[in-house]
């Protein structure tokens, strides 16, 4: 065994050590210190785990619970900063992320619109259909209060999530189906997402509809326009860029899960539990629903999985700077923070296990075989 697998063993002994000692002081009813010592579980496992094939892919995702229990221990330090009000940041980092999507794309993701008209109207359809109704109905069905409801509605009504071409990709799935649901989504997002929540949303909390149509256009489209220019004049000249803005984009959406969830850390204690089980139906109802509905109408394997994939993925940083621009980040803000973490956990669970499972097209393509349509 060498030196860097002994490492990445030590590093999951030590979480472990620092999780028993978390929970001991629970169970002793020791509250006080408790956050630290399960911070330091999940960095900890978050680094144990990259020695792990089957679970590096979650490495990301635990190390937002580490983040994001420190700001439910410290808020203080995610507010303010030297009286800078820190939820300042998160359209300007939003904006940052947009124009890194757009640096990784070009006119051709687009083609897919041309190319597999039948897949893109099928993922198009199930995503802005099926998540903003299962949002609103498991609003009602939860009673939660108003506001928190309003932002169930929302992240449901968010078009695809950024992290959804990579775990379409490691699900073994239709890359190229991903990547222009993504875009295709995204740019219908000023007029969809206002018009959904208007009219499921209005319902609990009163929306403007005009003016989040003008802020999703500015945090959204001009940094995605901006970020293809750039793409289309610098393309392959500045090596250092392209690699490090995946790196800037995930953490850039860290800090905003971490800033709202400082800001709404006393709803959080309230009802987070059940904001947790309806982000888990959420989530699963849209992988199922859209995998079956794909196959009900006979699209190939790998274009269910993706369309499954694209709709049960939410953009929780867009829906987070939504709810910041209508004033109510520390409520309308809970559900995109809840959700977000646990939508790459389940995402990332899901494309592991489809990993494992072979594609029965691919497979009979390669012998040879034409696919009966």
């Amino acid at each position: 065994m060498n030196k860097l697998a002994v490492g990445y063993k030590i590093l999951l002994g030590l979480s472990g050590l620092c999780l028993f000692v978390g929970v001991g002081l629970l169970a002793l009813g020791v509250r006080e210190g408790v956050g630290p010592w399960l911070a330091a579980f999940f960095a900890l496992l978050a680094l144990g785990v990259r020695g792990l094939a089957a679970w590096r892919g979650f490495s990301y995702t635990i190390w937002i619970f580490a983040a994001v229990v420190i700001s439910m221990s410290y808020p203080g330090w995610f507010t303010e900063v030297g009286g800078f009000p820190l939820r300042r940041l998160i359209v300007p980092l939003l904006q940052l992320i947009m124009f890194g999507m757009g640096t990784s794309m070009g006119l051709g993701d687009f083609a897919g619109v041309i190319k597999t008209p039948k897949a893109v109207l099928v993922g198009v359809f199930c995503h802005f259909t099926i998540m903003p109704l299962m949002g609103y109905t498991l609003a009602k069905a939860f009673g939660f209060p108003p506001e928190i409801a309003a932002g169930v509605v929302l992240i449901g009504s968010m078009p695809c999530g950024l992290a959804s071409n990579v775990m379409s990709y490691l699900a073994n799935a239709n890359l190229a189906l991903s990547i222009t649901l993504t875009a295709v989504s995204t740019l219908l997002a000023p007029f969809l997402t206002p018009f959904l929540m208007k009219v499921l949303a209005g319902q609990f909390i009163p929306v403007d509809a005009g003016a989040m149509m003008l802020d999703i256009i500015q945090m959204v489209i001009v940094p995605i326009v901006a970020g293809l220019v750039f793409n289309r004049l610098f393309h392959g000249r500045l090596k250092w860029l392209d690699t490090a803005l995946p790196v800037v984009s995930m953490v850039s959406i860290a800090l905003i899960i971490t800033i709202i969830t400082a800001a709404g850390r006393d709803s959080l204690l309230s009802i987070g539990a059940w904001l947790i089980v309806a982000a888990l139906i959420h989530n699963g109802s849209g992988y199922f629903l859209g995998y079956w509905f794909s196959r009900l109408i006979r699209m190939d394997e790998r274009s269910c999985r993706t369309v499954a994939i694209e709709v049960g993925m939410q953009n929780a940083g867009l829906a987070s700077a939504i709810a910041l621009q209508m004033g109510k980040v520390a409520t309308v803000g809970l559900a995109p923070a809840v959700f977000g973490p646990l939508m790459n956990i389940t995402g990332s669970s899901l494309a592991t296990w489809w990993r494992g499972k072979p594609v029965a097209e691919a497979a009979v393509e390669k012998s040879g075989v034409r696919i009966p349509t």
